[in-house]
């Protein structure tokens, strides 16, 4: 089996509303040796995502995400679709509103077309996320890659409202001419808005 380098891992589930959930993923945390990095989760679906940041980078099988999953089951046993993954860090940058609470946490999950990896990765970390870090509102900003479920790409956002995805700065950032290529070659696209949990 298959060891990655990994950075993170992040749990997603379907879970419903609780207001012991972040109580929860923090012990799920503390006990596999992580940190809490974000936990966030979108009211109407249940839609959760929870991230844990590993002490180090490490290389991990798969094996270990499943071993979480199973962890998580039978500490949150209302939870649906539970799926853990190995995730890499490509690209990290504190925010314009670096220090402010973030409320909202934006994910655009991609998966590439042949042949366009590399200039939609060029494109990312020279372009696109250093140009939304510095939107007004924009607290974090982190690319992320996942070579277990997919789709590949995670685009991160902590953002202190999610009126940022509207405004002005942020639109400028993505009608760029280089967006306008590459956008077209994302597949398996998916945009989730959640709020901000822990």
């Amino acid at each position: 089996m298959e060891a990655l380098w990994t950075d993170f891992v992040l749990l997603r589930c379907v879970t419903p509303e609780s207001r012991k959930l972040a109580e929860e993923a923090l012990a799920w945390c503390t006990q596999a040796g992580f940190t809490l990095h974000r936990l966030a989760r979108q009211p109407d679906t249940g839609i959760t995502f929870l991230y844990g940041r590993l002490p180090q980078r490490a290389a991990l099988t798969a094996r270990t995400g499943e071993r979480l999953a199973a962890h998580w089951r039978e500490a949150v046993p209302q939870s649906r679709d539970v799926r853990v993954s190995r995730l890499e860090r490509v690209f990290d940058a504190p925010g314009r509103s670096h220090g402010e609470r973030a409320a909202f946490h934006y994910v655009v999950q991609m998966d590439p077309q042949a042949g366009w990896q590399d200039e939609i990765s060029r494109w990312y970390d020279e372009e696109h996320m250093p140009g939304l870090a510095g939107v007004p509102g924009t607290v974090h900003a982190m690319r992320l890659l996942d070579s277990d479920h997919g789709p590949l790409s995670l685009a991160c956002y902590d953002l202190v409202t999610e009126d940022t995805l509207g405004s002005l700065p942020w639109l400028a950032v993505r009608g760029t001419a280089w967006s306008d290529k590459v956008r077209p070659k994302f597949t398996n696209t998916r945009r989730t808005m959640m709020e901000v949990l822990a």
